[in-house]
């Protein structure tokens, strides 16, 4: 079979025979799998944690090993890459992200494969969810990203009622600002370089868009949002010092700044402390997602009440995937970018 893996700073495509599915395990026949932005830093060498490439998977159950129960051959199915151990006290804290064995969990060999294997640890936790009918294979490789969102949200209080603000409106933050407007919040702004992406932000139904680049215009906009109070949660979506910056210079005392983007190894964060401890602002970081957080976003797909598919800007066969990663690192071209497999029929 064909999978994607870094080779010296490159994606190629690789054979490998297909993999045998141990007890407890599922294989999975691929339809598509996204392009996050973590796989585009492994690309560049920004983000060392892990090397397999493809966690935001779809596709067809394969076959099933021995002792698992509730899926079967044919299934339509998403599979979650990483799952926490759920006895440890950081787990049992309800953090579970940052559980120790969490990133030591993995697809085999990856998303980006015509085969993968989904391991017991991952099955016994509820990490293959099965798709509803409604919920077509390009919007189940959003669920992933869509559901680290929620997964955001939640540390942060929700947004229910509040004012927002989305730095960095690439295809995770605009997905954010769409589970914050599920959420029920009142007003959602955002700032974005590229002109397609702020475009693609404004069909999302965010309240106001801008670039960045203009000296006072957002804190302009939110002014006038907020009665020159600031947002009550300002998200940081972009891998960008300066998005950190202009978060905190956007949120309001009392308000919160949610570190949700991944930030560069080497990035470090120079602010006052002192305006920091006199304005009550609260510096959050979220990671990844859970398989209970997944399931909201797929229910919320599934009945209507979120909208994502129409972020998938492209497409492209497994045989082109480093065409694929190419594409999804010109976000002045791309928003989402699926790479798809052989479980994608030519209907799908």
């Amino acid at each position: 079979m064909k999978y994607a893996r870094l080779a010296a700073g490159a994606v190629e495509l690789a054979s490998a025979p297909e993999p045998v599915v141990g007890p407890g395990e599922v294989a999975i026949e691929l339809a598509a799998c996204g392009i996050c932005g973590t796989d585009v830093e492994k690309l560049r060498g920004g983000y060392t944690r892990s090397q397999t490439l493809g966690h935001e998977p779809v596709g067809r159950v394969r076959a099933i090993g021995t002792g698992v129960s509730g899926i079967e051959v044919g299934d339509r199915v998403f599979a979650h890459h990483h799952v926490g151990c759920g006895s440890c006290r950081i787990c049992r804290q309800g953090d579970p992200t940052f559980c120790p064995s969490y990133a030591t969990t993995n697809l085999r060999p990856g998303g980006f494969a015509e085969v993968f294997v989904v391991p017991a640890a991952n099955v016994r936790a509820g990490a293959v969810l099965k798709l509803a009918d409604s919920v077509s294979w390009e919007t189940g490789t959003l669920l992933e990203p869509a559901g680290c969102a929620e997964t955001a949200l939640r540390r942060v209080g929700g947004a229910d009622g509040r004012a927002v603000f989305v730095v960095g409106l690439g295809p995770v933050g605009l997905l954010y600002a769409r589970v914050a407007r599920a959420h029920g919040a009142a007003w959602v702004g955002g700032a974005e370089i590229s002109e397609r992406r702020r475009a693609a932000a404004a069909q999302g139904g965010i309240d106001a868009t801008v670039d960045p680049r203009t000296p006072g215009e957002a804190r302009s906009v939110v002014d006038a949002a907020t009665d020159g109070t600031g947002v009550d949660l300002a998200v940081v979506a972009t891998a960008a010092p300066a998005a950190v910056r202009l978060a905190l210079e956007l949120v309001r005392s009392g308000g919160t700044v949610n570190l949700f983007g991944l930030p560069e190894a080497t990035d470090r964060l120079d602010t006052p402390l002192q305006q920091l401890y006199l304005r009550g602002v609260r510096i959050i970081p979220s990671y990844a997602t859970t398989e209970a957080d997944i399931r909201t976003i797929h229910s919320w797909v599934a009945d209507g009440t979120l909208s994502l598919g129409d972020l998938v800007s492209h497409r492209l066969p497994l045989e082109r995937v480093a065409d694929a990663f190419a594409l999804a690192a010109r976000p002045a071209e791309s928003l989402r970018v699926v790479v798809t497999g052989p479980a994608m029929s030519p209907g799908d």
